[in-house]
């Protein structure tokens, strides 16, 4: 998967999350998902190459960094808690919508119960 694909992929699983929406508080070049008004994915293209920043579970951002290469600890983001994923290697688009909804998940579940009713009747 090239940059420019996966870029396309999270923004689209991004998209089909229950109260996602996109902003732009950094500029025009950064797309930033929130759910809740709290932030679970930035996309953008950093010192040329593109780039997915999203919400991690500590212990899985761990074993991720150690499965892949092209994911890191996140840039300009707490390191522990956030990874950010760059195009090639074993980087699927599978792995990248998992990790948009898991983002998503982790965010969205962190949410005040009256918040979390709003994009999930189900609570």
């Amino acid at each position: 998967m090239d940059g420019e694909t996966l870029l396309k992929v999270a923004a689209e699983a991004a998209e089909e999350q229950s109260g996602a929406v996109l902003e732009h508080p950094f500029g025009p070049d950064t797309d930033v998902y929130k759910v809740g008004g709290k932030i679970f994915l930035l996309l953008a293209d950093v010192k040329g190459v593109a780039m997915a920043t999203l919400k991690a579970d500590p212990t899985e951002a761990i074993a991720l960094r150690e499965q892949y290469a092209q994911i890191t600890p996140g840039y300009h983001v707490n390191k522990r808690l956030w990874i950010s994923v760059t195009a090639g290697g074993e980087i699927t688009r599978e792995l990248v919508a998992d990790l948009v909804r898991d983002a998503h998940g982790i965010v969205r579940d962190a949410l005040p119960k009256r918040l979390r009713l709003k994009f999930d009747g189900s609570l």
